[in-house]
């Protein structure tokens, strides 16, 4: 067992990476699928046959094969629908997610080293959260699996994120899997037995409790400021959007939609979804078009937030300026978007801060131009740049009151910290524009949008969802879906907003739970390597 695999029978190796594959299994099973299916519950116990695997292995090859074979298992399946979209890099990306994954296991290792099993599964909740913040943090971070994103759709089980954030879901879910293999390993006595149970208990019990009084507080509170949005769903085929389709025919139908959704249903917003406007509009040669849509939103009397991609020329003193210029660059382009408004004046432009690695910018090209060859574009555009201002939009309501708002680009979504951001500088309501139009009928449209409701969670802001082919719809500050419709459909989807200006205790602190398992891990750590040396 201690890592002679070569030569060894297929029963032999059926018997070494059950346990591994198990886990890899129950992990990709319990992430976020179709809406019917519910396996959340699997994540709490999900490391076990993992860990149990683990507890003998004394070898770092063996331990590291079992650990790899069982994210990769993990990996495939939570995220095999990006090969959709591009197969080289949805390949690359299980792959790379995979090894990113192994980290907080091999720290374990050198804890099992250095201080023994028993110690190191404590010290895994603190090393495993912590790891998954400053994965984060680098531009290499895919964070879409982060481990506390799996219960997203169990709602009564996560509301307790308004004060920890997915950070403490994350360590919550670890927690337990230790306890539930220590219960499993126990051998010492009944009470040992009962005790862990108990607290096991209390750990299910204490988040249904709080999440009681969250809906209990919400129901009786309706004295939120309201506003109300219309999102257009245009449905173009992602694939034809940037060949087939002619601004003339793209613009024709945004306007179609939108001119029955304002006639009927009066919004006070107007959103359409991620490069809705699949062109540089904003150039003086697309001036007409520019020109046309501004008329559109004089005639509608309604703001329009609208995606699209931004073109701005580079000067060498800038942020980028000597990145691009080494590329031959003039220009930087920015997948982005707009807000207009009926009355004319500025518009005000947000440029997304965190591209997908490879699909939208080759991490670290700004330093290394060549990388950009590694790049998997599926929009045509090699590279993106990245914006630097989380910008928060403002309007008025139709009562004179102002509005503001936050306006997340897509993949933004997963990251807790960048959305806080918008929320402690003052914005009302989170917007989402998005397109996973490129990953068909798959359930990955719709893990997308159930990591969304975290972000409302975690800040208590409700959130309007605009997707070019779906999924559409409205979160309220609970992550609750209050409106949906129906996704590869043109449609429209009216409803209130509830506007709010609290800010959460994760808001306020948002680094907080990882900071402080960072210092735990790193004090655990310490005394590890004294005791060892001892």
């Amino acid at each position: 067992m201690n890592g002679a695999y070569r030569g060894a029978s297929p029963r032999l190796l059926s018997r070494t990476f059950f346990l591994p594959l198990l886990s890899g299994l129950l992990l990709g099973i319990s992430f976020p699928t179709w809406p019917a299916v519910h396996l959340e519950p699997l994540a709490w116990i999900a490391l076990v046959p993992l860990l149990l695997s683990l507890e003998h292995e004394e070898r770092f090859g063996p331990f590291f094969r079992k650990s790899w074979m069982s994210m990769l298992l993990f990996c495939l399946i939570a995220l095999w629908w990006v090969c959709l979209a591009t197969f080289a890099g949805g390949i690359l990306t299980v792959f790379v997610q995979s090894l990113f994954s192994v980290v907080p296991l091999v720290v374990f290792y050198y804890f099992k080293k250095r201080a023994g099993f028993r110690s190191a599964l404590l010290a895994l909740p603190f090393i495993w959260t912590g790891w998954e913040w400053a994965y984060m943090q680098q531009d290499f971070s895919l964070g879409w699996l982060t481990f506390g994103n799996s219960q997203a759709n169990l709602l009564w089980m996560v509301q307790y994120a308004d004060v920890t954030g997915v950070w403490g879901v994350s360590f919550w879910l670890l927690t337990f899997n230790v306890l539930a293999l220590l219960l499993f390993m126990e051998k010492e006595s009944f009470q040992v037995k009962l005790g862990i149970v108990m607290v096991m208990l209390v750990m299910i019990a204490t988040p249904l409790l709080y999440a009681r009084q969250v809906f209990r507080n919400t129901a009786l509170d309706n004295t939120y400021p309201k506003v109300r949005v219309a999102l257009v769903q245009p449905d173009i085929d992602p694939h034809e959007k940037w060949d087939g389709f002619g601004p003339e025919e793209t613009l024709s139908r945004l306007y179609s939609l939108t001119g029955q959704s304002v006639r009927g249903e009066r919004p006070e917003l107007i959103i359409w979804p991620e490069t809705a406007i699949p062109f540089y509009i904003r150039l003086p040669e697309n001036k007409p078009y520019m020109d046309s849509v501004r008329r559109m939103v004089t005639r509608w009397n309604t703001p329009l937030l609208t995606g699209f991609p931004d073109e701005v020329p580079v000067f060498p003193n800038s942020a980028r300026g000597e990145a691009v210029a080494a590329s031959g660059a003039e220009y930087a382009a920015y997948n982005a978007s707009m807000l207009l408004h009926p009355a004319g004046g500025l518009v005000q432009i947000y440029r997304k801060m965190r591209l997908v690695p490879f699909g939208e910018r080759v991490p670290y090209s700004e330093y290394f131009p060549w990388l950009e060859r590694l790049s998997f574009s599926m929009s045509g555009i090699s590279s993106w740049a990245k914006g630097r201002e989380a910008t928060v939009m403002h309007f008025t309501s139709r009562d004179g009151q102002p509005v503001r708002m936050a306006n997340i680009i897509c993949y933004e979504s997963i990251f807790p910290g960048q959305v806080s951001t918008f929320v402690r500088r003052g914005a009302q309501f989170l917007t989402l524009v998005t397109n996973d139009g490129w990953y068909g009928t798959s359930y990955g449209p719709w893990q997308h949008a159930a990591i969304g409701r975290l972000r409302c969670i975690e800040n208590r802001r409700a959130m309007a969802r605009c997707a070019n082919t779906g999924v559409t719809l409205f979160y309220d500050i609970c992550g609750r879906s209050y409106a949906e419709t129906p996704w590869w459909q043109q449609s429209v989807l009216t409803a209130d907003v509830p506007l709010e200006s609290g800010i959460t205790f994760y808001t306020a602190h948002p680094d907080l739970i990882p900071h402080v398992c960072l210092g735990i891990a790193g004090m655990l750590a310490l005394v590890a390597v004294v005791r060892k040396r001892q």
